[in-house]
């Protein structure tokens, strides 16, 4: 499949998405854009060449890494804009023609450990490439995990403490765990929650406070699942709800208060802790089919996929201290 069709394909089922809710989410506040400030589109990527930036994690001196879906590419973005590929994954014989539910090879979650290391996630619908990779500088990337051929491994957390990955599957409805030098995966959680109702279901991953959150992109619901004594998974609870198209999102450092990423409907929006959410940037801020987000301190980092249009971008914006 071309990276054009790729993206073609994206675009239908997210239209869909879109179409299935408002242009403002339910409990949201529409008009509320001046709680970022400097708002700015930092660097433009190439659709043409599958630069559709999935997922980032940032780095101390303010770059980021960065994962291209279509390109199966592992970037790092410097704070002016620039970009350098760190990592090619190799692409399946059947150019990601069986990858379930999108037809294409996609590099997904990514997380960067205290001592450089970086994971990142890898889904082709093939067994021999499928799963979760590790990149160490100066090495070339090595799969650490297979995971399950017929699944979408998509949202990647790290617990530093505990040595673990927690990886959600939004084809089998499932968060895996994975110890950092890697192995065989567990099924961590198969919870109802988590399952999709026809496109993708568990997406984003953050652990916080003792528990690992979730997004669903189909169910637009954002999941607490408490982390139990023994790495057992508690009952999700739905902490909030009517976000459809919620992709990742990231804890603004406020308590429960999170900034997450709606690609359908095209928004930004902060979720207060009792549930209720406020938009806070759209398309008028250069926004196109936002998918993840991140913050160091007040800087908020927002790739845009643009599935749906034509120009995938970083946008970068400063967090007001007024709440």
């Amino acid at each position: 499949m071309s990276k054009r069709a790729l993206m073609t394909t994206v675009s239908v089922f997210l239209a869909a998405a879109a179409a299935l809710t408002t242009a403002v989410p339910a409990g949201a506040s529409p008009g509320s854009a001046g709680q970022l400030t400097d708002v700015r589109i930092a660097a433009h990527f190439d659709q043409n060449a599958g630069q559709a930036p999935e997922n980032v994690a940032l780095l101390p001196d303010g770059s980021a890494y960065v994962t291209f879906a279509g390109a199966h590419q592992v970037v790092r973005i410097t704070r002016g804009g620039a970009t350098r590929v760190l990592a090619t994954l190799p692409a399946p014989a059947d150019d990601g023609a069986h990858t379930p539910v999108l037809g294409f090879a996609l590099t997904t979650g990514i997380v960067r450990a205290a001592d450089g290391t970086v994971y990142v996630l890898y889904a082709t619908g093939t067994s021999d490439l499928t799963g979760l990779w590790r990149l160490r500088p100066g090495q070339e990337p090595r799969r650490i995990s297979a995971l399950p051929a017929g699944g979408l491994p998509n949202g990647l957390a790290l617990d530093e403490r505990s040595r673990r990955l927690y990886i959600t599957d939004s084809v089998l409805g499932t968060v895996w765990t994975v110890p950092t030098t890697g192995g065989t995966p567990t099924a961590w959680s198969t919870a109802p929650e988590l399952a999709s109702t026809g496109f993708l279901g568990a997406n984003g991953a953050k652990l916080h406070d003792g528990a690992l959150w979730v997004s669903n992109l189909d169910r637009g619901t954002l999941l607490r699942i408490p982390v139990r004594p023994g790495n057992r998974a508690g009952a999700p609870q739905v902490r909030a709800s009517g976000l459809v198209g919620i992709d990742d999102f990231a804890f603004t450092g406020r308590g429960n208060e999170v900034l997450a990423a709606l690609n359908g409907p095209n928004q930004v929006v902060r979720i207060r802790p009792d549930g209720t959410s406020t938009t806070v940037l759209d398309g008028a801020d250069g926004l196109q089919g936002p998918t993840s987000i991140a913050l160091r301190h007040d800087d908020v980092y927002v790739l845009s996929a643009a599935y749906t249009t034509v120009d995938p971008n970083l946008l970068r914006a400063r967090m007001s201290s007024r709440r």
